[in-house]
C-alpha cells in the first residue's frame, strides 16, 4: 500500500511519522501544557525555571557548561530579548521570550517538513497537496482502495478538512506558513480554539450526546483491569470533575465548560514565569529587569552542571 505520511497529534504533538494513520491512536491536540516536567520549587532547584527560559533541549546543552560560558551566552539571549534596545527586559518581553522558547518546536518541525507537503514549490499548501500526501488519495482513483476500514479513513480526511479550513483564513484552501502552523497546532492559535473543543468533544464523547460525562471524562485517561480496584488518582479526578469541571452540576461537561476546562483564561504559565523571574532578580524593584540583574541571578535563568553538582554537595552536608 502506498506510504502515507501522517502526522499523529499526541499530547504536545508528536513527531511526524511516515506510516500508515494508526487508527487506535487519539490524534487530539494537547490542551494546556506546563513549562517543564519539573516540579517548580526554588528551594530544591532551579530546573523547572530553566527549561521554562530555555527550552528542554537548550537547558541540558546549559547543563553541559562552565558557569562563565553560561553567563556569557545569557548575555547574548538577554539582548536578544531586548527587543527595543533600552537596556531593560519588561515582563512582556520576558513573557514573549518564553513563550517563543516553548512553541520553538513546532515552527523548527513545520519548517523541517514543509518540502513534504509543498509539492509546486510555491511556498504554500493546498489542501489537496496535503490530502494527496498524507492519504494518498488524488483524482481518480477509488477511495482507499486498500484499507481494510475505508469508513474511520474516510472520517479522518474530514476532520482534516474541517481542521484545515478553520485554520485557512482567506478561505482560498491555500494555507500560508503561519496557517499551515495553525492547522497542524491548533491549540496554540486563538482563532483555533473553538476547534479543539469541538475535537476534544468528539474524541471523549461516546454515547454521541454532545457532552462528556463522568466515565467518559475518566475513559479517557484510565482503562480498569478485570476485577481491579479503583485508583486513588482516578477517584481525584472523579472529585475534580464533579467540583471544578462541572460548572453548572448537571453531570455532565458542554462545549462552555470544556472550553474553561482546556483553555482556562486566567492561568498563563509564561505570564506567571516571566513574574515570578522578574519578582526573583528584580532588585531595585522597578518591575524590569536590567542585563546586570538577570546576569547577577544568572543560575535561576540558566544554571550549570557545575553549579547543581555544587548545591548538591551542601545540600548532603547539610542532611548529615
Amino acid at each position: 500500500m502506498r506510504t502515507l505520511v501522517v502526522l499523529l497529534v499526541l499530547g504536545i504533538c508528536a513527531p511526524w511519522v511516515a506510516s500508515v494513520p494508526t487508527l487506535e491512536k487519539k490524534d487530539r491536540v494537547h490542551h494546556s501544557k506546563d513549562l517543564s516536567d519539573h516540579k517548580h520549587d526554588d528551594s530544591k532547584d532551579f530546573q523547572y525555571d530553566h527549561e521554562a527560559f530555555l527550552g528542554k533541549e537548550d537547558a541540558k546543552t546549559f547543563d553541559q557548561l562552565t558557569p562563565e560560558e553560561s553567563q556569557e551566552r545569557l548575555g547574548k539571549i538577554v539582548d536578544k530579548i531586548d527587543r527595543d534596545k533600552n537596556g531593560f527586559i519588561t515582563g512582556e518581553e520576558l513573557k514573549d521570550w518564553i513563550t517563543h522558547t516553548q512553541n520553538r518546536y513546532i515552527y523548527e518541525n513545520v519548517n523541517k517538513h514543509w518540502a513534504d507537503y509543498d509539492k509546486n514549490k510555491d511556498n504554500m499548501i493546498s489542501w489537496e497537496e496535503y490530502k494527496n500526501t498524507t492519504y494518498g488519495y488524488a483524482a481518480g482513483e477509488v477511495e482507499f482502495y486498500d484499507v481494510p476500514d475505508k469508513e474511520r479513513y474516510r472520517k479522518m480526511m474530514k476532520r482534516d478538512e474541517r481542521r484545515f479550513k478553520q485554520a485557512d483564513k482567506n478561505g482560498d484552501l491555500i494555507a500560508t506558513r503561519e496557517e499551515f502552523t495553525a492547522f497542524l497546532h491548533p491549540e496554540e492559535f486563538d482563532y483555533m480554539k473553538d476547534m479543539v473543543v469541538t475535537e476534544t468533544i468528539e474524541d471523549m464523547d461516546k454515547n454521541g450526546d454532545g457532552t462528556v460525562d463522568v466515565n467518559e471524562y475518566i475513559a479517557d485517561m484510565y482503562t480498569p483491569e478485570a476485577d481491579e480496584p479503583e485508583p486513588e488518582w482516578v477517584k481525584t479526578e472523579r472529585r475534580q470533575f464533579a467540583d471544578h469541571r462541572d460548572l453548572n452540576k448537571d453531570g455532565k461537561l458542554d462545549k462552555s465548560e470544556i472550553g474553561h476546562w482546556i483553555h482556562p483564561h486566567d492561568y498563563d504559565h509564561a505570564d506567571l514565569e516571566a513574574k515570578h523571574l522578574i519578582y526573583e532578580s528584580d532588585k531595585d524593584k522597578d518591575d524590569k529587569l536590567t542585563k546586570k540583574e538577570i546576569l547577577d541571578n544568572w543560575n535561576m535563568f540558566v544554571g550549570s552542571q557545575a553549579t547543581n553538582y555544587g548545591e548538591d554537595l551542601t545540600r548532603r552536608h547539610d542532611e548529615f
